[in-house]
């Protein structure tokens, strides 16, 4: 804890934010009326009363609101939350004190940003891609194996997947070519799918076309 340092340095970033450095440290990040009102000033001590102020009751109160209001928007994921608020420059002891109060309130919940991502997503992408999604989303890999299993476990899910991307792209498979028949081929494929499940439906629509 950074008590009783020296301001060595006060540095703008944006319209009305200061980075404050403390003993050539970064240490927070005031609005320009918050820095008079505590008479923080390059080459001044801090006192130790306002950096527990700040630590204790500024910082906490805004990281929280913060969190809230980019829960407000959309469903995100704890790793996604935190990475939002670093970019705000909030040290991470303020971080984790955000987290904690929206998780006590079940605003977040890696489990159910998991499952409303594979519900929207289900009718166009493969387990395996949805899976590598998940990861990128900071998705813990245990929730998303129980997840995925949830969802694909049930029959003909990648097969379905397949026919919506084939009806999305506009795809007459009564008429494309060998090599056009191909590309598709390779296009499901990178999307994570089974050369097994392509075929099954592949030949299942030439059969009932």
């Amino acid at each position: 804890m950074i008590e009783g340092k020296e301001v060595s340095k006060i540095e703008l970033i944006g319209n009305s934010r200061y980075k404050v450095y403390l003993a050539e440290e970064f240490a927070f990040v005031l609005y320009k009326g918050e820095l008079s009102r505590y008479g923080i000033k390059e080459g001044t001590e801090l006192p130790n009363e306002t950096y527990t102020k700040i630590m204790e009751e500024v910082l906490p109160k805004r990281a929280k609101s913060k969190a809230l209001h980019l829960l407000e928007g959309m469903s995100r994921s704890e790793a996604n939350l935190k990475q939002k608020l670093k970019q705000g420059y909030y040290p991470d002891t303020i971080i984790q004190q955000a987290i904690d109060y929206v998780r006590s309130f079940g605003y977040l919940d890696d489990h159910k940003f998991a499952r409303d991502f594979v519900e929207s997503k289900i009718s166009q992408k493969s387990r395996r891609e949805m899976y590598g999604l998940l990861l990128t989303k900071g998705i813990e890999k245990e929730i998303i194996e129980t997840i995925l299993d949830e969802y694909y476990q049930e029959e003909g899910i990648e097969e379905e997947s397949i026919r919506q991307i084939i009806k999305r792209r506009r795809v007459d498979l009564e008429v494309i070519t060998p090599q056009e028949r191909q590309k598709l081929y390779r296009y499901l494929a990178g999307k994570g799918f089974g050369y097994e499940v392509i075929s099954r439906v592949l030949q299942e629509d030439i059969l009932n076309a």
